[in-house]
């Protein structure tokens, strides 16, 4: 599994005019590649009269599946500069669709390539990335007593808390890097005098502390 990677913010359009033709570029995150062509049609449906809707997406933190489709234009002039300036920035599971609205003036392959891996560059500017960071699954089992102290203390040292569960004992889930499982098992078992338990889990992605 790959350490981390980045993905896109948030879902939103950036748009931009190139020689009197428009075009939107519209950005999200998708975790699959199903719902990746659920956010191309959706976008499609919206621009019924646009003169293209071309996409390019990249799923799987280590870009195993990666489409892209020029929808009409030139073959290798819409799709694939879209696909590359997702893949150039290490964005994953992320999908981008730009719609063209053509404006009377062609603008010839190099200034295809250019329109369109452009606006999604920008739309990556504007909407913005967030970097997720590859995380051991980990449950902590602590008395009541130390259960309040300890969740704050996690809190504080910037440890990721993912839920907190209060039954005859208290469990903790948390995601720790697995280059901190070491030193986080000395950790705990100075603040808690040896009481609590560590239970580690499987591997998941979570927001990366800055």
């Amino acid at each position: 599994m790959q350490e981390q990677y980045r993905t896109v913010a948030r879902a939103g359009v950036h748009e931009s005019e190139i020689n009197r033709s428009r075009f939107l570029c519209s950005l999200a995150p998708a975790a699959t590649e199903q719902e990746a062509q659920d956010f191309i049609a959706r976008v499609r449906k919206e621009h019924p009269t646009a003169t293209h809707n071309c996409f390019a997406y990249v799923i799987g933190a280590d870009a195993s599946v990666q489409k892209a489709s020029d929808d009409g234009e030139p073959g290798g002039t819409a799709g694939t500069p879209m696909l590359q300036m997702l893949t150039r920035r290490e964005v994953r599971y992320a999908v981008a669709v730009v719609t063209r609205y053509y404006g009377g003036v062609k603008l010839g392959a190099g200034g295809l390539i250019r329109a369109y891996g452009g606006v999604v560059g920008e739309a990556l500017d504007a909407l913005g990335t967030i970097t997720r960071q590859r995380f051991r699954l980990a449950t902590v089992h602590v008395d009541h007593q130390r259960a309040g102290k300890l969740e704050n203390d996690l809190r504080a040292t910037g440890r990721a808390v993912r839920e907190v569960r209060y039954a005859e004992a208290v469990t903790i889930e948390i995601g720790l890097p697995d280059a901190d499982v070491e030193a986080f098992t000395a950790w705990l078992a100075d603040a808690t005098a040896g009481t609590a338990t560590l239970e580690l889990g499987g591997e998941a992605y979570g927001d990366a502390t800055a």
